[in-house]
């Protein structure tokens, strides 16, 4: 396992630690005689988290080390960070349920592509309005956390989150639109090769069964003729 990969994996690591520390509402620690939260606990998790996620792509590209089960698990390790972030939002109503799951959803539904997409051959890479959403995600759901105990943020984190649904829809249709015709036709060309390979195999078994019925025919007409010699008057 090369280090891009290990951080992507780190990433997936911290989704309880970051869940753990955003619900436990009691959660507090002093640091050289500061008062930390839990949000702000969460909020550094998140960051670092967040953090990974840019460091491993610059690494794999730098290091020449860009593998497919990177290119796969990358995005997965970004959609279960951000899903356990909106789903603990709401948990401390935080965040509107319906925001939640329409973000979530749409992640669902561009995993599924890109799912169907991989097993006909096609790695989907993150495109730029992708990237643009990541990034308003991670914008929007940094100031969305120390609002919890910093009411004056929520409104900003709010507007950050309208941001957010704007760049997933609009991503998500970029994704369906580019990808789905391609992935619809492989699908269609695959099905109708198996097909005609399982036709192939019903006439030959069908022209084998044929031949061994006539060879039996034949071969019970023979034996069934008994020669006699002829009458002689």
């Amino acid at each position: 396992m090369n280090i891009p990969n290990a951080l992507t994996i780190l990433r997936i690591f911290f989704v309880p630690v970051l869940v753990a520390a955003l619900v436990q509402e009691t959660l507090w620690f002093q640091v050289d005689g500061v008062r930390v939260t839990n949000d702000w606990l969460a909020l550094a998790i998140f960051l670092v988290a967040a953090g990974t996620d840019l460091l491993d792509g610059y690494l794999a590209r730098r290091w020449k080390q860009v593998t497919t089960i990177g290119t796969l698990l990358d995005p997965i390790a970004d959609k279960l960070l951000i899903s356990a972030a909106l789903i603990s939002l709401v948990q401390i109503r935080a965040l509107p349920g319906w925001m939640a799951v329409l973000l979530i959803g749409r992640e669902f539904a561009v995993s599924g592509l890109r799912s169907i997409a991989a097993a006909e051959g096609y790695i989907i890479k993150a495109s730029d309005l992708g990237k643009t959403k990541m990034f308003s995600q991670v914008v929007a759901i940094s100031v969305m956390l120390p609002s919890v105990r910093h009411p004056a943020l929520r409104p900003a984190g709010l507007a950050l989150m309208w941001g957010v649904v704007f760049f997933s829809l609009v991503s998500a249709v970029s994704y369906f639109a580019k990808f789905w015709h391609k992935v619809d036709k492989s699908v269609k060309h695959r099905r109708r090769r198996e097909l005609l390979t399982l036709e192939r195999k019903r006439q030959r078994a069908l022209m084998r069964q044929r031949r061994s019925t006539g060879a039996a025919g034949a071969a019970g007409g023979l034996g069934g003729t008994i020669w006699k010699p002829p009458e002689v008057n």
